[in-house]
């Protein structure tokens, strides 16, 4: 099995060089409708499932989870950083360690009601942004880069559909991978 298309099920980002009207919208689209989705991909599972992992030493469904409501939740605060600051630095976080935290443990439906009450705040953030805004920037240390709130979009939408196809991925395999 190709681990590479196991880890990118949805490739990698990739920030194309025009970005339209259209394309921001379903990038829009794909956050605003992800808590939905995502809730209908996990219902039903049970917890033997909920520690099915959707690669090799991959990360189980319920870590997938949790890390999404812990990454959204940096997220809207890196955008409102970069809607209230000037070109600030935000604080990076090493998510590997995140998701062997007590709380990862927990039962997923907390995070599934914290990403649908974070992605509704957020979807109301996104959807009113003015070309200046979207223009409005951060800077990432971790990558020694600055990032604007478009390409942040992008990349979300992306995260979005890329730990989706995740979870996807490990209720196909039955969470082995031989």
């Amino acid at each position: 099995m190709d681990l590479e298309a196991l880890r990118y099920p949805v490739g990698k980002y990739h920030y194309p060089e025009k970005v339209d009207g259209q394309l921001k919208n379903e990038w829009i689209n794909d956050i605003i409708t992800f808590p939905e989705n995502l809730a209908a991909a996990v219902k039903g599972l049970s917890k033997e499932q909920l520690e099915w992992v959707y690669r090799p030493e991959g990360w189980t469904i319920r870590q997938v989870v949790h890390h999404c409501a812990d990454s959204h939740l940096n997220a809207i605060i890196r955008f409102k950083l970069a809607l209230t600051e000037d070109n600030p630095t935000i604080k990076p976080y090493l998510e590997h360690l995140w998701a062997n935290l007590a709380d990862y443990h927990n039962d997923i439906e907390d995070s599934l009601q914290l990403l649908t009450a974070l992605h509704k705040k957020w979807g109301t953030i996104i959807t009113n942004l003015t070309d200046s805004e979207l223009a409005r920037t951060y800077i990432h240390p971790e990558h020694g880069k600055t990032f604007n709130l478009k390409f942040t979009i992008g990349m979300y939408a992306w995260h979005c559909r890329h730990h989706y196809a995740h979870i996807l991925q490990a209720i196909e395999h039955k969470g082995t991978f031989n």
